[in-house]
């Protein structure tokens, strides 16, 4: 069977064991997405939470640095040398 959460990156990736402590609700909510199919087994659903959130954690990095970049000076880049290059656009 094929799960959902099976990507064709995963094949052949090497893999460590870790032992991980869940509290009991967290436990349940995992084997009842294992049960209902969405996981083939605790470890796949685990996995893909924490592939997840790190996914996250680094897509917020990223918004972090982009929001220290100064507009004004970011669209003067962006038009720089655009003045020249209008100058010879035909008009339409």
């Amino acid at each position: 069977m094929k799960y959902p959460h099976t990507t064709e990156m995963e094949v052949g990736m090497g893999r460590s064991k870790v032992a991980v402590s869940l509290d009991e609700r967290a436990l349940a909510r995992v084997d009842r997405l294992v049960r209902e199919g969405v996981f083939p087994s605790r470890s796949r659903a685990i996995e893909e939470a924490l592939r997840e959130k790190l996914d996250r954690l680094e897509r917020g990095r990223l918004a972090r640095e982009c929001a220290k970049l100064d507009p004004a000076v970011e669209q003067a880049l962006a038009e720089e040398g655009m003045s020249e290059e209008l100058a010879a656009w035909p008009v339409y």
